[in-house]
């Protein structure tokens, strides 16, 4: 329920009704929320973070508390339970031999992503990331569909059905793709903010990693060369507690991984809160704007194993990813900021649960159905601008395409 501030008495009801309501994992201070407005998908509640940020030299630091409205938590949890949903469809259709070479999945991260691109500006602000990048393709505007035509190497997906699940790409909204190499993005990272700043475009570059990136020294020469011109350059390790199977403990002298940039600044996160996520986005933004890199951590975790091949429980048990989901996964956390403040009913809830288990349904049918790409695709996209009797030597000369000597 919505309460008008002024109401005292209703305040203590509502404190009062939200304690019995916090659901399961939160705490006492979720019972906190509670703002007037006026007007049906205007109205905004105010959120007090349970987990507070922790800074690294910064004089300063997000506030602890933010406002929401309606519309933005239900498209908070709409996007989120969607990438939930396709990322679930994706490890059916790899069981089901439908998806070919690796497969990482990011089920249980999804407020790091929604939050992201809820505080930042996209269309200005690019990404890069590696290459568990499903749901930051989704994000950016592709569909559903179009992530899994191309996870399943079919043509009409945004590389062609060439890339498959590790090389998502959409130019057109400035993400930079997925990659397939432990760390590769963090000097293209460094590379798109420099082009900012060159460019003068008011935007910033996030450069998404995970924590078995984190000891790369790649990572750290492009973060010398950042702080040296003060590029507008955001390095995010989404911290998910594991590089493939071994524990950040026995990987990393110092897994205060927000830390580690020395002389560049840092923070970390609640990276299952969306809201947590959206209001640090903000405040980083702004920093690399004003003052150049700084780094953030992301304090997240995976449900599955860091790949569709890895079990993910040789290394970890049932009951720690059981515990994590229980007390603080992402989407539950929006659905219960959603009912305790009566934005929606569960069976409204039900609706758009429904709604997206029918759209992903459908979407996994349109995939399933598209055809590969024609064999000729293999000889294209090498070379910018590359012309059709460009020189391409096969296993012997007799299945080389193009003309011979023709370079571009």
């Amino acid at each position: 329920r919505l309460i008008p501030s002024s109401t005292t008495t209703c305040v203590a009801s509502a404190l009062m009704r939200a304690t019995t309501l916090r659901g399961v994992g939160a705490t006492a201070r979720h019972a906190r929320r509670f703002l007037s407005s006026t007007g049906a998908s205007s109205q905004a509640v105010r959120v007090e973070f349970d987990k507070p940020f922790l800074t690294y030299n910064l004089d300063n630091a997000p506030p602890e508390v933010t406002t929401v409205t309606k519309d933005e938590l239900l498209g908070y949890y709409t996007m989120m339970l969607k990438m939930r949903r396709m990322e679930i469809a994706a490890d059916t259709l790899y069981k089901g031999k439908f998806v070919k070479g690796f497969c990482h999945l990011y089920d249980g991260q999804e407020a790091i992503c929604v939050g992201m691109e809820a505080g930042c500006t996209p269309g200005v602000d690019s990404l890069v990331t590696s290459y568990r990048d499903h749901c930051q393709q989704l994000a950016r505007g592709d569909t559903v569909e179009g992530v899994l035509t191309e996870l399943l190497g079919k043509a009409g997906g945004c590389a062609k059905g060439k890339g498959g699940s590790m090389h998502m790409y959409k130019a057109d909204a400035m993400f930079f793709g997925g990659n397939g190499i432990v760390g590769a993005q963090s000097p293209i990272g460094a590379g798109l903010a420099f082009a900012h700043k060159y460019k003068d475009d008011g935007g910033v570059a996030f450069c998404l990693y995970g924590d078995g990136a984190a000891n790369q020294g790649q990572l750290f020469e492009a973060l010398n060369m950042a702080a040296l011109w003060k590029l507008p350059l955001i390095y995010v390790c989404e911290n998910n507690q594991y590089g493939m199977g071994t524990s950040k403990k026995r990987s990393s002298a110092n897994d205060d991984y927000y830390t580690r940039g020395h002389y560049v600044p840092g923070i970390k996160v609640d990276g299952m809160n969306v809201l947590a996520v959206r209001e640090a986005t903000k405040f980083v933004k702004a920093h690399a704007l004003s003052e150049g890199p700084i780094m953030v951590e992301m304090d997240t975790y995976r449900y599955h194993g860091h790949s569709m091949s890895d079990p993910g429980i040789t290394y970890r048990n049932r009951e720690e990813v059981a515990g994590v989901r229980a007390a603080r996964d992402p989407v539950d956390r929006c659905k219960r900021y959603l009912l305790d403040t009566e934005f929606a009913t569960a069976a409204e809830l039900k609706d758009i649960e429904k709604g997206i288990k029918e759209e992903v349904g459908l979407a996994v049918e349109a995939a399933k159905a598209k055809p590969f790409p024609v064999p000729e695709e293999m000889y294209t996209d090498i070379y910018t601008d590359q012309s059709s009797s460009f020189f391409i030597r096969g296993s012997d000369m007799s299945v080389s395409v193009g003309s011979y000597g023709i370079t571009k």
